[in-house]
């Protein structure tokens, strides 16, 4: 199959829904290969990580996008992601970002971990309170994340159940191609999103609070850090990019860890999480591509890419790059030195990625120690989805409760994952 006709494959419903075999049939040309005149395809980890980090790359900017999308200023979900940190180059991109990284240090994430747990007991005392089977992503995946996000922005709980289907309406415009009917729901799902947060911006300016809306709104205020569209923008993609990915990892990371044989000692030793996190990002990236444009020319794996060639960067192929990780289709949560691309690199590495990381170090070993009969419990369902790939259900039993007991430290000689 050449590589024109494997994209092709991977863009149907049936290679969204399962890309892996299809990334194989790519990598078999090359870790970079060429699929149209400037456009390329990238599947080696080496490359990847190499072109994400590279300042001859660079997310598509409003020259780029009027060339290859013309009439894209009339489409709100288009204007919103273009406006926010995620879709712009430096030094936008560094002006943005750094306004935002407050809510994100090492120190402020280290201080949520009481606050996720709890939220997380909470969700399991309710998924232990129902009758049958559950769907575990609206019982736990989808609440956890965007409760701590919620919280972060300070938007009001009760209005929390309104995301879930804004962002999956918003979300459609990530993917690398969409029809009219998918943007007009995307551009739906982004007006309501705008509507929303411009009457949060509202109040946030009647009555300033201890988040990060109002940091972001007094940066606006004070001058001409942050424009107008800026700040609904980065507010808009600050709170999808908070649930979306996490909901994502926690529903895949829950199938992956189901069917190992070993996962549960991360019930009994919750310090072996990191490690397994790490290993069920690179074993099945929540976020599974992304694109650049490169500016001058440049050259990769063997091919001579040109100023102003489309690259899209497969995270998945590459976190399952044979070169990389030998047996790369085995979820092994012992494997040594796992550092997944999930997150992206260089200048757009996600600046929640340690907030996503800490939900899920929290939540997998809370969930397989309270819930030991835990299973699925009929067919998950997955979304038609490349770009963001997670589940639109996932029915699990609970089982019975799990005596309290008091969790272990590590014993001498034990072996664990690689923090």
């Amino acid at each position: 199959m050449d590589p024109a006709d494997a994209l092709a494959l991977l863009m149907s419903p049936e290679g969204r829904v399962d890309p892996y075999p299809t990334y194989e049939r790519l990598r078999a040309h090359g870790p970079v290969v060429q699929a149209g005149p400037v456009f390329f395809v990238v599947t080696g980890y080496a490359e990847a990580d190499a072109i994400l980090r590279d300042a001859r790359f660079g997310v598509m900017d409003d020259a780029l996008r009027d060339q290859f999308l013309p009439g894209w200023r009339e489409s709100p979900a288009i204007l919103s992601i273009s406006r926010s940190m995620l879709r712009t180059n430096p030094p936008d991109h560094s002006r943005m970002r750094r306004l935002a990284a407050g809510a994100f240090t090492p120190r402020r994430i280290a201080a949520m971990r009481d606050v996720v747990q709890a939220q997380a007991d909470e969700l399991i005392d309710a998924m232990l309170a129902a009758e049958g089977p559950v769907d575990f992503m609206a019982a736990f995946a989808y609440p956890l994340p965007v409760g701590v996000i919620c919280a972060l922005l300070g938007v009001p709980a009760a209005d929390r159940p309104l995301f879930r289907r804004w962002a999956t309406d918003l979300t459609g415009v990530l993917e690398p191609e969409i029809t009219e009917e998918e943007l007009a729901v995307a551009d739906r799902g982004a007006s309501e999103l705008r509507a929303y947060f411009t009457e949060l911006v509202a109040a946030r300016r009647r009555a300033p609070a201890d988040d990060l809306t109002t940091a972001l709104v007094q940066a606006h205020d004070g001058g001409d850090r942050l424009s107008g569209d800026e700040l609904l923008a980065n507010l808009i993609v600050l709170l999808v990019a908070g649930f979306e990915t996490t909901t994502n990892l926690l529903g895949n990371g829950l199938v992956a860890l189901l069917e190992h044989p070993r996962a549960a000692a991360l019930a009994e030793h919750p310090e072996f999480a990191p490690g397994y996190v790490d290993e069920l990002l690179r074993y099945d990236s929540p976020v599974q591509l992304t694109s650049r444009m490169s500016t001058t020319p440049a050259r990769y794996g063997d091919v001579d890419l040109p100023p102003e060639s489309w690259v899209i960067v497969m995270l998945g192929a590459a976190n399952r790059d044979p070169r990389r990780y030998p047996d790369p289709g085995r979820f092994d949560p012992w494997r040594p030195q796992v550092h997944p691309l999930s997150f992206g690199a260089g200048p757009h590495y996600c600046l929640g990625a340690a907030l996503a990381r800490l939900e899920a170090q929290v939540a997998f070993p809370l969930l397989l120690r309270r819930l030991p009969g835990l299973a699925v419990a009929g067919r998950p369902e997955r979304r038609v989805r490349l770009t963001l790939r997670g589940h639109a259900t996932l029915p699990v039993r609970v089982g019975r409760e799990a005596s309290p007991v008091t969790v272990p430290g590590t014993p001498p000689g034990a072996a664990g994952p690689t923090p």
